[in-house]
């Protein structure tokens, strides 16, 4: 019989956050030499767990499970980047080189823009693919968060010159960027269960911030009314689109002055562990897991595995996969957030809580992951893949299944949705799969801020058709409808034309399982 180690009294806290390789040697030799190389191990994945999330998450008053709600003042600035699809292309007929390669330009920005955000005082709080949305937290003491937004805008913008002529083995590819900023509030909310929680921003000023952003141009920053008049004794301006104005970088880089802040270390690490004694080593893995838990139920169980056995080499190869990916868009609950009379915002969030909970629960069901919940024009988008990090060889029926079975779900919570400010909102999603070829790597800064991602035309295009679609409708680009016909009825929708396609493209919906005699 082995000898029992200490580490046993929290196994099953320490089942999901070892390495299997790790997690064999803690039975089968539980010396206290193992159980350094665990706390090791567990301060490693807590640095990376908190790059992987944003600092808006206050870990110290988290609970996982807890459904949280506030509202928070600011500036909000979205940022999009034009060419990265040609960047794409250029490398993906190189296989891992060009993966590389790609990877190697798309750090190179991420790095360069996210250090220019954390310096101008702002937060990256979520990438959305190559996108980014960042805020600006209003001061007490002073109203400069739009200033400081410009300001950043500005800087970033003038780092781009170091994107236009980027040399690849089909030519010279030109990277831009457009930046939208708008003032305003949001809510902020914590949604979930225990084992996988997400962090929500909420209201009609989000929608407007992603909206400055898409009525904007490449290499402008574009600013809402609420930015402008709150700047417009700063900055020169010229309009733009109605009810926009771009600003006129005539600065100098003296006026344009030093950056607002010394960045600091995000959030401490726990400090190197040197004593040996049994009792001792125990209690620090102890505080390490009362660290990490609520971090890691923010990550989707697929990819925490994927960042706990990589996290000796702290990196994640890219690759080009051909994953199906699935957009949702939910309608109804985020919009119903202005209207809340005080007390209501926990209400709703604990009816988006209970949806996001069961819509991550079906695709949990049939081996998806959901990504993550974003901003939309209207309602909050949900990103859900099929393929990546798991590989299936069923990804499109598998993604069928989990939008039919969301759909019902939806349909579900709209029967008991909640009254917020007098008014019962009407809640509905709209759905778009696509699949194809994506790149997929952990994008962001490699020593900061990032995430595991997936990019590319295939995820635009899945976002595109589900903006196509209808109330409770399942649209789907053609590859899938022929992947999915044995099982699935599929009407035609005929041929679209798409934002960003040369040609218009054979859509289908999907009306539900074929009928069995």
């Amino acid at each position: 019989m082995l000898p029992e180690s200490p580490l046993t009294t929290i196994e099953s806290r320490l089942r999901y956050l070892l390495p299997a390789e790790m997690y064999v040697s803690m039975w089968g030799n539980p010396s206290v030499e193992v159980m350094i190389q665990v706390h090791n191990h567990l301060r490693t994945l807590q640095r990376i767990l908190h790059d992987y999330t944003s600092r808006q998450i206050d870990i110290a008053k988290l609970k996982p499970g807890d459904v949280k709600t506030e509202w928070q003042y600011g500036t909000m600035m979205f940022t999009d980047l034009a060419g990265f699809t040609k960047l794409m292309e250029a490398n993906s007929s190189k296989g891992k080189e060009g993966a590389e390669n790609l990877l190697r330009e798309l750090t190179k920005y991420f790095s360069t823009m996210i250090s220019i955000i954390s310096k101008s005082g702002g937060e990256l709080v979520e990438f959305t693919g190559d996108a980014m949305l960042v805020v600006f937290p209003q001061k007490k003491e002073t109203r400069d968060d739009a200033k400081r937004a410009i300001r950043a805008a500005l800087r970033m913008q003038r780092a781009m010159k170091d994107f236009a002529e980027i040399q690849t083995p089909s030519g010279i590819v030109n990277l831009q960027m457009r930046i939208g900023i708008h003032s305003g509030r949001f809510l902020t909310a914590e949604i979930g269960t225990p084992r996988r929680m997400e962090h929500v921003l909420l209201g009609k000023d989000v929608q407007k911030a992603k909206l400055t952003e898409s009525k904007g141009f490449n290499g402008r920053v574009n600013v809402s009314q609420s930015a402008y008049e709150l700047t417009q004794d700063t900055f020169r301006f010229e309009e733009g689109n109605p009810e926009y104005h771009l600003v006129v970088d005539d600065i100098s880089a003296e006026d344009l002055g030093d950056y607002e802040i010394t960045p600091v270390s995000r959030r401490m690490a726990s400090n190197v562990l040197f004593e040996k004694d049994k009792k001792e080593v125990l209690k620090q893995i102890v505080e390490l897991l009362d660290s990490i838990e609520p971090l890691a139920s923010y990550i989707p169980d697929p990819v925490l595995s994927m960042l706990v056995e990589s996290a000796a080499a702290r990196r994640i190869r890219p690759d080009f996969p051909s994953p199906t990916i699935m957009f949702v868009n939910f309608i109804g609950l985020p919009e119903a957030a202005d209207r809340a009379l005080p007390g209501e915002e926990r209400k709703l969030a604990a009816s988006f809580s209970k949806a996001f909970s069961l819509i991550n629960a079906v695709v949990e069901a049939r081996g998806g992951v959901l990504k993550k919940v974003t901003y939309h024009l209207s309602g909050s988008d949900i990103v859900i893949y099929f393929g990546v990090p798991n590989a299936h060889t069923n990804n499109e029926m598998r993604a069928a299944s989990a939008a039919v079975a969301i759909r019902e779900v939806v349909e579900g919570i709209n029967a008991k949705a909640p009254t917020i400010g007098g008014i019962k909102p009407e809640v509905y999603c709209q759905i778009g799969i696509n699949m194809g070829p994506a790149f997929v790597a952990e994008i962001g800064d490699p020593r900061g801020r990032r995430e595991f991602n997936v990019l590319g035309d295939t995820v635009n295009t899945a976002a595109r058709l589900m903006s196509r679609a209808q109330k409770n409708q399942i649209v789907v680009s053609e590859p899938v409808k022929q992947a999915i016909a044995e099982k699935y009825e599929c009407g035609s929708l005929g041929e679209i034309a798409l934002k960003g396609k040369s040609k218009p493209m054979n859509l289908y919906e999907v009306v539900g399982r074929v009928k069995t005699t």
